[in-house]
């Protein structure tokens, strides 16, 4: 009886390392998708929050949850449409990125805080979070590598920079996005194959 139970925990631990490489790998397979298409991933994230708002909207007409619950939702899409102004680039010090991180804080307490005290099934409770919370928030997570393979357009010359477009642009230092860091992850966990040479 205790082998059964003791192979059964060790079962559990490979499918929980089988289920992390998965999830890492299709978050490397989208980072990638999403630095090759960045315009269609503009529009799919626009398309995501105009669904989003869809979806709150109709919770205000056919769902019993508070005004105030509603009404921050309704004002995370407003904010997370200011972001995609900008799209690809992420300012982290601009005003509607803080007001979006504000806004899923805000978000996250009024949904645990209505779901403690009013009894839904777990399906119900896991599609509010999944597309009402978690949906555009998690596809501006996987564009942040977008940035990183765009040519640039414009000079952000100021005194200490030189005025060259591309000089100032391949004297940044890109590499802070997440394909760059599953590329890292890879090169430091996996072991590297040396070519043979004939």
């Amino acid at each position: 009886m205790w082998f059964l139970y003791f192979l059964s925990w060790i079962a559990l631990l490979i499918q929980l390392c089988i289920i992390t490489l998965s999830i890492a790998a299709g978050l490397y397979y989208l980072a990638e998708l999403v630095e090759e298409y960045t315009v269609v991933t503009g529009k799919i994230i626009r398309y995501l929050i105009f669904f989003t708002t869809a979806v709150f909207i109709g919770m205000v007409f056919f769902e019993d949850f508070p005004f105030l619950m509603m009404g921050g939702g309704l004002a995370s899409c407003v904010v997370h449409y200011l972001i995609l102004q900008d799209f690809p680039y992420f300012y982290v010090s601009s005003p509607a990125f803080i007001g979006s991180i504000v806004a899923l804080l805000f978000n996250h307490y009024m949904a645990f805080s209505y779901f403690s005290t009013h009894w839904y099934p777990f399906p119900d409770v896991l599609a509010y979070f999944t597309i009402c919370l978690w949906l555009v928030p998690f596809s501006f997570f996987v564009s942040l590598s977008a940035n990183e393979n765009v040519l640039p357009t414009v000079s952000g010359s100021s005194e200490q920079e030189p005025t060259d477009v591309v000089t100032n642009y391949f004297r940044k230092n890109k590499k802070t996005g997440l394909l760059s860091f599953f590329r890292m992850a890879q090169d430091s966990v996996l072991p590297q194959r040396a070519r043979k040479q004939f």
